[in-house]
């Protein structure tokens, strides 16, 4: 039985700039190769660098999707994948491998937000009336 979810938005919005930075990461150093833009492909807005509203973005719909979650597991995934995503993007330009992890950080997200957002819909028993 299909019940509401008590998260609001969060999971969505948590799905939603997981994605956007994926595409973000990949989209923005394949349209500027080549050019002089390629030295930097971090995109800013205004004095902020995108990564770090990726970071924020995420951070808050993990905080809203768990504050009340009863779930030790689901908390811990999302929380330890906003980590691993958080710092890949924070040390990407010191090494290689913080690129791939913030893919793997992402596609964690995803998977735990998705993950929620069936729990809280369909695992839990309805409740009388």
């Amino acid at each position: 039985m299909k019940n509401t979810h008590d998260h609001g938005k969060a999971d969505y919005i948590g799905i939603l700039g997981s994605v956007l930075c994926i595409v973000h990461c990949l989209l923005v150093p394949a349209l500027a190769f080549g050019s002089t833009f390629a030295h930097n492909h971090h995109a800013n807005v205004g004095l902020v660098s995108l990564d770090y509203l990726f970071i924020l973005i995420n951070g808050v719909a993990v905080y809203y999707a768990t504050r009340d979650h009863k779930s030790l597991p689901l908390r811990i995934l999302l929380w330890g994948a906003l980590s691993v995503f958080s710092i890949s993007l924070i040390m990407e330009n010191h090494h290689g491998i913080f690129s791939w992890l913030g893919y793997v950080g992402s596609g964690l997200l995803i998977a735990g937000h998705m993950l929620n957002i069936y729990m809280c819909q369909f695992s839990r028993p309805a409740k009388a009336s």
